[in-house]
């Protein structure tokens, strides 16, 4: 399969130079609207810059488009503009929340798929080192959702299909567990700072302490990561520690240390329902 990449930022390079390294598939070059990137990018992967997107169109099987979500349309419309060049292509985009639905618009009769790496791209030149880790989903036209399965299976991926209508759950999903983590850990650190540490120190202190939790987190499950005050069932500790939280910081420990209820109650076993019920009560707005 001919591929070709319209996009040249770090998820364009990345999963360019990854499908470059592990696939016979033959990976043509990229165009971008800064020529700049698209000669950078085919420089990395060893492939070659196109100035026009009508000749890179005619020359792959496959394109995938790696730029921002709200430019994907825009993107599609452009390719639609080309006409019979694009009867029978493939059209891959790699948003999270958006579906190969963003493709159906489109006059020409094409083949539409998202296929979304769940990791973060956050370097052009160093991501694609361990990328055959991350978990793929792929959703879109049939007629090859089986043959891209199998194309990043033999990456070294594990791959679910997913259905088109739960894409922006499933990128919900994927946001809870990454970005929002951050939030709640400039939490954490602004209720440091109230407590006399500076920056530096809030982060000496706190980076361990997550660092640790999510190593075992990721190595044992959430039950057997569940440590404090919540598995304890420490009534008494939660309570004070609502005394002195407001505003958004004590909404978001509150809503999470529900969470954790459930978390507990199945670590803990039947025994323990009375007191963590008493807690959940106490956790409700």
């Amino acid at each position: 399969m001919r591929i070709g990449f319209i996009g040249a930022g770090k998820m364009g390079f990345t999963l360019g130079k990854h499908l470059k390294e592990s696939t016979d598939a033959l990976l043509v070059g990229y165009f971008s609207q800064n020529p700049e990137s698209a000669r950078e990018a085919a420089k990395f992967t060893d492939t070659k810059y196109y100035k026009d997107l009508n000749e890179l169109a005619d020359l792959c099987d496959a394109l995938f488009i790696t730029v921002p979500d709200g430019q994907i349309a825009v993107i599609a419309e452009l390719l639609d503009g080309l006409g019979t060049v694009m009867e029978g292509k493939i059209l891959c985009h790699t948003s999270g929340a958006l579906s190969s639905q963003v493709f159906s618009g489109m006059h020409s009769p094409i083949y539409g798929y998202s296929i979304h790496p769940m990791c973060a791209v956050s370097s052009k030149t160093k991501s694609h080192i361990n990328f055959s880790k991350c978990f793929i989903t792929i959703e879109g036209h049939e007629r090859y959702l089986e043959f891209f399965v199998h194309l990043f299976v033999s990456l070294g991926h594990e791959v679910k299909i997913i259905e088109k209508e739960d894409k922006i759950r499933y990128h919900g999903a994927a946001v809870m567990a990454s970005n929002l983590v951050i939030g709640l850990y400039h939490m954490a650190q602004e209720e440091l700072s109230k407590c006399g540490f500076t920056s530096e120190e809030a982060d000496r202190a706190l980076k361990p302490l997550f660092k640790g939790n999510a190593e075992k987190l990721a190595e044992y499950g959430c039950e057997e990561a569940l440590t404090g005050p919540v598995e304890r069932c420490d009534i008494k500790t939660i309570s004070k520690h609502m005394s002195v939280l407001e505003g958004d910081s004590l909404e978001a420990y509150r809503l999470l240390s529900r969470q954790l209820v459930d978390i507990a109650r199945k670590k803990a076993g039947e025994g323990m329902n009375d007191k963590y019920d008493e807690l959940d009560d106490m956790l409700k707005p």
